[in-house]
């Protein structure tokens, strides 16, 4: 099994910054695709932004240009730098994983391990 857990999560101000991080432990070794996911109240959840264990990444149309995924494979770690955020970013941000990476660049795909999820609540 893989375990995932999120932090970084907060209130912030239109126009700040903010970044998560995600510690993976466990079976890391199964690992090959780590992304994010968010989920806002009374919305589906959407992939944010995915890297495959090679760097390749992946953002979600309204993210481009202010978020920056990237990954530590070392330490099992992936990150999201989050700037110049708005109030329609606010929404629980989930830390995910995958076996592999074939569905890492497919917006609808749902990946194999999930974290508990962090509040990021960005006020105008």
């Amino acid at each position: 099994q893989v375990q995932l857990v999120e932090s970084g999560g907060g209130s912030v101000q239109a126009g700040g910054s903010l970044r998560l991080s995600c510690a993976a432990s466990g079976s890391i070794f199964y690992i090959n695709a780590m992304g994010w996911y968010r989920q806002a109240p009374g919305k589906q959840r959407e992939m944010v932004a995915t890297i495959t264990k090679d760097g390749k990444t992946y953002y979600v149309d309204s993210v481009k240009g202010r978020f920056t995924i990237s990954r530590d494979n070392a330490k099992s770690t992936v990150y999201l730098q989050m700037n110049s955020l708005k109030p329609e970013d606010s929404a629980v941000y989930y830390c995910a994983a995958d076996r592999s990476n074939i569905g890492a660049m497919h917006p609808s795909y749902e990946f194999d391990y999930w974290g508990q999820g962090t509040q990021v609540t960005v006020s105008s």
